[in-house]
C-alpha cells in the first residue's frame, strides 16, 4: 500500500473546493457521470482502432444509493485506470487544475457566474462527501487500484481485487449533504443533468411485462373467457435517452419525431409547438440542436430560460444569454456545442469570438427557416403570425442582420385581416396614401374597438389601416421610419384623417375669422387648457364635431419609454395632453356659436366634449357618472 500527500500549496484546499468550485453543490453528480461517460467513449474509440485489449460490449453507468452506509456509488465500465494513472490523473493533474482554478477564482467565483469546469469534475465530489474512494481496473489488464482520501491532502493507494474493467467511485456522504442519499433527489438530478447522456445510465430496476410471454385465454363450462395475467420481469431502469433527436440528421426525422422530442423536453407542456428549426453545422464550429417556436403572446416578459445548453449531451445550463441572440431566448429547445467554453464567467463567454459566431449562425439559420416556411405555405404562416410576431419584431429591433432578412417574411396585417410584406404594402398604398409633400403615410391602429370610428373614417377614403398591437410596435415603426425611405407611420387616432394624410385640396370653413375667434374664446372658457389643446379645423360637415387625438410623437415616446428605450424618460412624467379638434363646418358647432344663452352654450360644449372623451375611453369615474345623469336629464 502507498501512502502519500497530495502536493498542494493552497492551504485547506478542500474547504475552498466546497465553497467556491461550483455555486451549486448538486453539480457533483453531473461531473462524476460526465467523467464516467468520457472514460466509456474513449474506450469505444480505442477498441474501434484496435488499441484496447478488452471488448467494448454494451457498457453503462450505474448509480447506487446505500442509505444505511451513507454511501453513493457511481460505477462505469469505461477505460479504468492503473495505479500509475491514478497517481498521475488524480493526485497530480486534476489536483493542480483544481488549485489553479481556485487560485484564479476564489475571490470572485460566486459573483462571476461560473458555469462549470469539466476538467475538475472528480474533486467536486468533496463538496458533498467527507471521504471518497476510487476502485478502478484498467482496460489494459493492469492490477486494479484502490485510492482513498478523507478530504485532507493525505491519501492511500493500494491494490484492489476488482475483476471487471472500469471505475467505481464511492462517496461517503457528509452530514450536511444527506439529501443526496434520497432516491427522489438523485432521480431529480439525473433527470435534470443526464437525461440525454450518450451512455445508458442505470438507476435501480423496474418491473415490465415480459415481451416474450403471451397470456393464455381459457373458457370455463359456461363459455366465460379468462385471460391469465401478464408475466412481469425485472429489468435495469435506464433513466436517459442516449440518442436524442438533435444528435440525428434532419433526414432521419419525421414530424412526429420532432413533436415527440418536444414532449420529452417539456413533459408538462400540453400545447404543440408551431414549428421547429434543426441546427446542424460542423464548420467553422460544431453545433447541433433543435429550436421550437411555441405559441407566443404579446407579453414581452414571457418566461425565458427554456432553451437548454448541452456540451456533448451533458446538460450545462438553461441560461443561454450571450450564446443565443436575445430575441430567440423566448424559444424552446436544445443547443449542443463542444466549442462553447464552460470554464469561465458569463462576461468572458459573451465576449468570446466562437460564441459570437455561434450566435450569428443561429440568427441566420432562424431567418432562413422563417423565409422558407413563408414561401412554402404562406397561408399557414399568416395563420400563425399572431403567435410568432413578438419574436420576429423583437429580432428586427435587436439584430441588424435579422432586420435585413426579415423583409422577406415579416408581415403587416390590416384591420380587415389581410397580410402584406413591406414591399407589397408599399406598392398597394403608394398611389393613395402619399401626401402633398410626396411622403408615404402608413396608417395603423392598435385597438380595433377603441379606434373604430377613426378606422372607419380612414377606410371611407379608401386607405388601408394596419393592425399593429404588439407592445414594442412604437420601437419597430421608429426603426422602419429611419431605415425605409420617405415614409412615416401614423396611428389613425393621432389626428383627423385629412391631417394625417394632407392632400392639396383643403376644405373652406363656413365660419368667418371673427366667428372663429369668438368660438375659440367660448371653448377656452369651458374646456380645461391643462388637458386639451384646442384646434379649429375646417372639415367635411358630416365629420364629428369634436374629435380628440393625441400627437403621434408624444404618444409614441411615452409608449417607448414604458417598454424600455427611446431615451425619453421625461415623457413618462408629462401630463396627458390631448388635441381637441373642433370641426368648424359641423352643424352642431354652428349651433353652439348661435345659441343665445351662455348656460346652454356651456352645456352643449360640455356634452360634446364628454361624447368625444367617451369615444376615446377617457371619460371615467365621477365625470362619467355626471355625464350619464346629464344625458338622462336632456332626454327628459
Amino acid at each position: 500500500m502507498t501512502k502519500g500527500s497530495i502536493n498542494v500549496s493552497v492551504e485547506n484546499i478542500f474547504p475552498l473546493i466546497k465553497k467556491f468550485l461550483y455555486s451549486d453543490h448538486e453539480i457533483f453528480l453531473r461531473e462524476l457521470i460526465s467523467n464516467g461517460t468520457d472514460a466509456t467513449l474513449k474506450l469505444k474509440h480505442l477498441t474501434s482502432i484496435g488499441e484496447s485489449k478488452s471488448e467494448y460490449g454494451n457498457p453503462q453507468i450505474e448509480i447506487k444509493i446505500d442509505k444505511e452506509g451513507k454511501k453513493l456509488h457511481v460505477i462505469d465500465q469505461g477505460l479504468g485506470m492503473s495505479a500509475e494513472e491514478v497517481e498521475k490523473y488524480i493526485n497530480q493533474v486534476a489536483f493542480s487544475g483544481a488549485e489553479e482554478f481556485l487560485d484564479k477564482y476564489k475571490d470572485s467565483a460566486q459573483d462571476s457566474g461560473i458555469i462549470g469546469h469539466f476538467g475538475l469534475g472528480f474533486y467536486s465530489a468533496f463538496m458533498v462527501a467527507e471521504k471518497v474512494e476510487i476502485i478502478t481496473k484498467s482496460h489494459t489488464g493492469a492490477p486494479a487500484a484502490h485510492w482513498t482520501c478523507d478530504g485532507s491532502p493525505e491519501f492511500t493507494l493500494e491494490e484492489a481485487d476488482k475483476e471487471t474493467r472500469g471505475t467505481e467511485i464511492i462517496l461517503h456522504i457528509a452530514e450536511d449533504s444527506t439529501e443526496f442519499l434520497e432516491e427522489s433527489r438523485i432521480r431529480e438530478l439525473l433527470n435534470k443533468y443526464n437525461k440525454f447522456m450518450p451512455v445508458p445510465i442505470k438507476f435501480g430496476t423496474k418491473e415490465i411485462n415480459d415481451p416474450d410471454f403471451t397470456p393464455k385465454t381459457t373458457k370455463d363450462a359456461d363459455g366465460k373467457e379468462t385471460t391469465e395475467p401478464h408475466k412481469q420481469i425485472t429489468v435495469d431502469n435506464i433513466i436517459n435517452n442516449p440518442n436524442p433527436a438533435w444528435t440525428k440528421q434532419p433526414s432521419e426525422l419525421k414530424d412526429e419525431d420532432y413533436s415527440g422530442f418536444y414532449r420529452e423536453l417539456y413533459p408538462m407542456q400540453f400545447e404543440e409547438p408551431l414549428f421547429n428549426i434543426h441546427l446542424n453545422v460542423d464548420y467553422p464550429f460544431n453545433l447541433t440542436g433543435i429550436l421550437y417556436f411555441p405559441k407566443m403572446t404579446n407579453d414581452i416578459n414571457i418566461q425565458k430560460d427554456k432553451i437548454q445548453l448541452y456540451q456533448n449531451q451533458v446538460y450545462v445550463t438553461d441560461n443561454v444569454e450571450g450564446i443565443v441572440p436575445e430575441f430567440l431566448t423566448m424559444l424552446r429547445g436544445v443547443i449542443d456545442s463542444p466549442d462553447i467554453p464552460l470554464n469561465v464567467s458569463r462576461s468572458y463567454l459573451q465576449a468570446d469570438g466562437a460564441v459570437k459566431k455561434i450566435s450569428s449562425y443561429i440568427t441566420r439559420k432562424v431567418a432562413d427557416k422563417l423565409k422558407s416556411l413563408f414561401n412554402n405555405n404562406r397561408e399557414d404562416f399568416e395563420a400563425k403570425w399572431d403567435d410568432i410576431k413578438i419574436v420576429i419584431e423583437y429580432g428586427m429591433l435587436s439584430e441588424e442582420k435579422f432586420f435585413e432578412k426579415a423583409d422577406a417574411f415579416a408581415l403587416y396585417p390590416t384591420v380587415d385581416g389581410k397580410f402584406f410584406t413591406y414591399d407589397e404594402l408599399f406598392n398597394k398604398i403608394k398611389a393613395n396614401q402619399t401626401d402633398k409633400d410626396g411622403k408615404l403615410v402608413i396608417l395603423y391602429a392598435s385597438n380595433k374597438d377603441q379606434q373604430h370610428s377613426y378606422i372607419e373614417a380612414a377606410k371611407a377614403k379608401g386607405y388601408e389601416v394596419l393592425m399593429l398591437d404588439s407592445p414594442i410596435v412604437s420601437h419597430l415603426i421608429q426603426k422602419l421610419e429611419s431605415t425605409k425611405e420617405n415614409i412615416s407611420f401614423a396611428r389613425v387616432d393621432g389626428d383627423h384623417i385629412d391631417n394625417l394624410i394632407k392632400k392639396d385640396e383643403t376644405a373652406i370653413s363656413k365660419l368667418t375669422d371673427e366667428q372663429q375667434t369668438e368660438l375659440d374664446t367660448l371653448l377656452k372658457e369651458v374646456i380645461p387648457s391643462e388637458k386639451f389643446t384646442i384646434q379649429l379645423e375646417a372639415m367635411d360637415s358630416e365629420a364629428s364635431p369634436f374629435i380628440i387625438t393625441q400627437p403621434e410623437f408624444m404618444r409614441r415616446m411615452k409608449e417607448m419609454q414604458q417598454t424600455g428605450g427611446g431615451g425619453m424618460n421625461m415623457f413618462g412624467h408629462m401630463p396627458e395632453i390631448h388635441n381637441l379638434i373642433i370641426n368648424t363646418n359641423s352643424e352642431l358647432v354652428g349651433e353652439i356659436l348661435n345659441t343665445k344663452t351662455k348656460k346652454k352654450q356651456e352645456r352643449l360644449i360640455s356634452q360634446s366634449l364628454d361624447l368625444a372623451r367617451l369615444s376615446q375611453g377617457l371619460l371615467k369615474g365621477e365625470e362619467l357618472t355626471n355625464f350619464i345623469k346629464r344625458s338622462y336629464d336632456m332626454i327628459k
